[in-house]
């Protein structure tokens, strides 16, 4: 197995709230990778003591730990674990129901022997790459499927469409989120790699359109993680006065990208 993990803030100045861990159980056998992009909340608080990379630092920690140790678990089972892991270390001082309460979206994968499992929620990205190249995107696509108009101001994102039917959901305090995630398996011989990115890397495919998510793998096969998240800074730099592309609340997004050859 080969392993290419890059994570960079957006702003030098603050921390990194995204999370990227890849665990290799003691057996041998097998392994995970876990991505979250922690979501930053408005300056006015969030109900909550605890900043967002406290957050994603506890949530994806636990998954690290249950996804290698509890092999008789779904990948829902232990988002959901994870998920009540995390509330109860900050329950008794924070409002963990505020709509911008510390959460994440995640893309989990797990692989055995003779099984690749995944799980991805909100707009975090898993591709997985064929044993004859097909890359195969795995997306939870509600939050673009809503309407522009609905994402006009943050305010109305809580309030009314956040962890929400008929909205879109994320990793936060409450852990039957996980049964929204988007989940499947493939036989182990049916995939040859797979990549995991936050949305702050998958901006070369999703908003600047450089390439489709093959045009994606191929550049992180032939020059690097580094190279795309490189690439995504030069991008956005170029446009950081016009904001010509649509979905760039900010300039610069933390960037994550996991690839693993399996």
């Amino acid at each position: 197995m080969r392993t290419d993990l890059v994570s960079e803030p957006g702003d030098a100045t603050r921390p990194n709230e995204d999370f990227a861990g890849v665990g290799l159980p003691a057996s041998g056998q097998g392994g995970c990778v876990i991505v979250l992009d922690g979501v930053t909340p408005p300056r006015d608080g969030a109900g909550c003591l605890h900043s967002v990379h406290w957050f994603t630092a506890r949530l994806g920690g636990a998954l690290t730990e249950l996804t290698v140790s509890c092999g008789d678990l779904t990948l829902p089972e232990i988002l959901s674990r994870a998920i009540r892991r995390t509330a109860e270390a900050h329950a008794e001082t924070c409002d963990l129901s505020h709509p911008r309460t510390p959460q994440a979206t995640v893309a989990l994968t797990r692989w055995s022997a003779d099984l690749v499992e995944y799980l991805v929620l909100s707009d975090a990205v898993l591709l997985l790459r064929g044993a004859a190249g097909t890359v195969t995107p795995v997306l939870d696509d509600r939050l673009a499927r809503l309407p522009r108009s609905a994402l006009a101001t943050d305010a109305l994102v809580d309030t009314r469409l956040r962890n929400k039917e008929g909205g879109f959901f994320t990793a936060a305090a409450d852990p039957s989120v996980a049964a929204r995630a988007v989940t499947g398996s493939l036989p182990r011989r049916e995939v040859r790699a797979l990549a995991a990115l936050t949305d702050g890397a998958a901006r070369w495919t999703e908003t600047f359109r450089e390439g489709d998510w093959t045009d994606l793998c191929d550049l992180v096969v032939e020059e690097g993680a580094r190279s795309l998240v490189d690439r995504v800074r030069k991008l956005e730099t170029a446009d950081r006065e016009k904001r010509t592309f649509l979905g760039r609340g900010k300039t610069h997004d933390d960037a994550t990208v996991v690839h693993v050859e399996l």
